[in-house]
């Protein structure tokens, strides 16, 4: 059993849960999710919609019952689960709000005696902080019996709190659900960027401690060198839903005189079309203020592009340097450095090193980590 988002709900989280879901299929487990039927109330969602416009996965059983707002709800579906008496319920945890939801849910379930609570942590310490985090937070992890972290970052600030349960680290497998490898030139005539050579890839809902601010004074560093030199110019496509006010961005750009270089594509991009935009791209750049892991970085392994990351987080224990992609500091002047020390190496220097990393992300480690976590 699964918890957590998962179709008709959109985004990282629900690609995850679902491909999880597969694999536990695929090793011969009768795996089911329960998702939310309200992850979040309106004015909490800063995105334009929760929810895929898409068809459920055909190959899966989802329930969509979960209301996170809804006490007596958290009880009914609690007390479903009971009755099931799955041995395992794996549960998504990624942010404080869902901590009373959650952890009542789990409460409930475990009034069996049989199941055993696996809990992947995205996150212990949201990056953006609110009243109450910490008590939800402690709330819901003493309804887990075992933690999975997909970076070292999240395992430390888990054992801050929780010192006694078992907690174990495994890397972030890759998501190889959004198709395969598709020829560049072939992708860009896709999303009508056949015209642009050097393409630097920002991708993901768009927040604050991402750092968009960050890449966007670096491409104005980036402009001014290369025109010093007589170089061709760099492009930056920046494609994901802004989860913020975009109008400081836009004066940013305005400002910095980049609006020649920077190519907007700021709105949902659905499952079929991230294997373009990773495949028209030269380089992933993560300019993140802070980070555990990123769902971007998966992405660039399984599409075989090389990435720029910030020295933050687990981004660089995923991210080698000079082997998968570059490591820059979380400041504008070395994020430029970097792209243009990229573009100087070229691609192909990377991808023998790509090709080797990402055969450490697999699923079935994750899946078995899981197994063996809720034994």
């Amino acid at each position: 059993m699964i918890i957590g988002p998962a179709h008709p709900l959109r985004g990282g989280l629900a690609s995850y849960d679902e491909r999880l879901a597969r694999e536990f299929q695929q090793m011969g487990w009768d795996t089911q999710i329960y998702t939310f039927s309200l992850q979040y109330p309106a004015f909490l969602f800063p995105g334009t919609t929760q929810y895929s416009s898409g068809p459920a996965p055909a190959d899966l059983t989802i329930h969509v019952k979960i209301n996170s707002v809804n006490p007596l709800n958290w009880w009914s579906v609690g007390n479903e689960l009971k009755k099931m008496r799955p041995d395992i319920i794996v549960v998504r945890y990624w942010l404080p709000f869902m901590g009373a939801c959650l952890g009542t849910i789990l409460r409930r379930a475990k009034k069996n005696k049989v199941t055993r609570i696996v809990c992947i942590a995205d996150n212990i310490f949201p990056h953006e902080k609110r009243p109450g985090d910490n008590l939800l937070t402690r709330y819901f992890l003493k309804s887990a019996d075992a933690f999975i972290t997909m970076s070292e970052k999240v395992l430390a600030d888990l054992k801050t709190i929780e010192k006694t349960k078992p907690a174990r680290f495994v890397s972030h497998p890759l998501y190889d659900n959004f198709g395969e490898i598709v020829p560049q030139h072939t992708a860009r005539e896709k999303l009508e960027l056949a015209g642009y050579n050097r393409i630097a890839l920002f991708f993901g809902f768009i927040r604050r401690y991402k750092g968009l601010d960050i890449l966007l004074d670096a491409m104005k560093l980036v402009k001014q060198q290369r025109q010093s030199r007589n170089l061709e110019p760099v492009y930056l496509v920046v494609a994901g839903e802004f989860y913020e006010n975009d109008q400081p961005y836009l004066d940013q750009i305005r400002k910095n005189d980049i609006s020649d270089v920077v190519i907007l594509k700021t709105e949902f991009i659905p499952d079929s079309e991230v294997k373009y935009y990773l495949c028209a791209a030269d380089v992933v750049v993560q300019p993140y203020r802070n980070a555990t892991q990123s769902g971007v970085t998966p992405l660039a392994y399984h599409f075989e592009r090389p990435m720029i990351v910030t020295n933050v987080g687990g981004l660089t224990a995923m991210v080698p340097d000079g082997i998968a992609g570059l490591v820059a500091e979380a400041d504008s002047v070395s994020v430029a450095e970097k792209i243009m020390q990229f573009f100087e190496t070229g691609t192909d220097h990377f991808i023998p090193g790509l090709q080797e990393e990402k055969k450490k992300y697999t699923w079935d480690k994750i899946a078995g980590a899981i197994i063996e976590s809720g034994s």
